[in-house]
């Protein structure tokens, strides 16, 4: 193995708090995609019995505790010890990404500087995760959305929607190449929570991002590419289709009923109904 293929290194830090701890194995699922994430750390009060799910899986998962005192009431000390340990290691071990793994407001600063800093980073939360932080993420998933590990399906019929490439040659400051987004199809979506077409046209957001999309990457014909419509997307957003319960981006675009799809071949290329109506 030469120096260009070593994985991309991760350091992953948990705010076990507000973290639970039965979905670690999914996390780490995740983060295998993309690189090695050989710095593992939980940060919490572990004097705190709402911990003991997390003290059950640290030996096997081989994660470092890391005590944080409740030293004032009303203060959490967790957020900002990880906030002093990730600016540590931002600058000593030099990690090429990092995962956080939290459900607070109060790390979408630090996301944004790592960022700045030439960093990738992973984030998983809840769904009570405020949208900020969810937004501040190279990639975000959240943790209600995330079953166990299935068997990644062929490129052709699930392209990489939010992947985003780092520019031509660059590599990441251990020397690694620059891990790209993760495929959306790391982990079965829960069906309990798959929204369905209605709900998915009112997402203002959601319409507006595949929308623009699918017009950028358009050809002259007014066809475009699925995996160029993927590329759009993670080049504009922190966006996974599995936050949705769907496990891969063309599944969702067809649930929203919004675009005309064709099969050519191994590869399927969309446009917006609108435009398909107005050329007759």
């Amino acid at each position: 193995m030469t120096l260009l293929d070593k994985p991309a290194r991760i350091a992953l830090l948990i705010d076990a708090d507000n973290s639970p701890a039965s979905k670690i194995d999914v996390i780490l699922a995740e983060l295998a995609k993309v690189g090695v994430a050989n710095i593992r750390r939980a940060y919490g009060n572990w004097k705190k019995d709402g911990l003991k799910g997390w003290e059950a899986v640290l030996h096997e998962y081989a994660i470092r505790p890391v005590q944080q005192f409740d030293y004032s009431k009303g203060k959490n000390a967790t957020d900002m010890g990880m906030v002093i340990e990730a600016m540590d290691l931002l600058y000593t071990d030099q990690p090429d990404a990092f995962g956080i793994v939290s459900s607070d407001s109060d790390f979408t600063p630090l996301v944004m500087h790592l960022k700045a800093k030439g960093a990738l980073v992973y984030g998983f939360g809840a769904k009570k995760t405020p949208m900020p932080f969810v937004n501040a993420c190279s990639r975000f998933l959240y943790l209600e959305n995330l079953g166990q590990p299935v068997e990644v399906v062929e490129a052709d019929s699930a392209p990489k929607p939010a992947k985003a490439k780092p520019a031509a040659g660059r590599k990441t400051r251990s020397g690694a190449k620059a891990a790209p987004e993760p495929a959306p199809a790391a982990a079965e979506p829960s069906a309990a929570l798959r929204q369905d077409t209605a709900a998915l046209k009112q997402d203002a957001r959601l319409v507006s991002l595949l929308r623009n999309a699918v017009e950028s990457a358009a050809g002259e014909d007014g066809w475009s590419a699925l995996g160029a419509v993927g590329q759009q997307i993670g080049n504009q957003a922190s966006f996974d289709p599995r936050n949705y319960g769907y496990r891969k981006l063309i599944d969702l675009i067809e649930a929203t009923q919004l675009f005309e799809l064709d099969r050519r071949g191994s590869q399927v290329v969309l446009r917006d109904k609108r435009l398909a109506k107005s050329r007759g």
